[in-house]
């Protein structure tokens, strides 16, 4: 149930901040360069964060716990 929660949680941002971009990228009075720099901007954060889940995810596996009992 929980998933359940945050995969809402999660369609509701995207589309709310979708929204939002859509408006912003076209709006008329920002200059073009101001929109490129922000767009930038969001995909270097994106890539970024996926590098940070890739990384998580492929040594999640490889964690070894010595003294843990399982």
């Amino acid at each position: 149930m929980q998933k359940i929660a945050f995969f809402l949680i999660a369609i509701g941002m995207l589309v709310l901040i979708g929204w939002g971009v859509k408006d912003f990228f076209m709006a008329a009075d920002i200059p073009v360069w101001i929109r490129i720099a922000v767009g930038a901007i969001g995909v270097g954060i994106l890539i970024l964060i996926g590098v940070a889940i890739k990384d998580r995810l492929s040594k999640q596996g490889n964690e070894d716990f010595k003294e843990v009992d399982r």
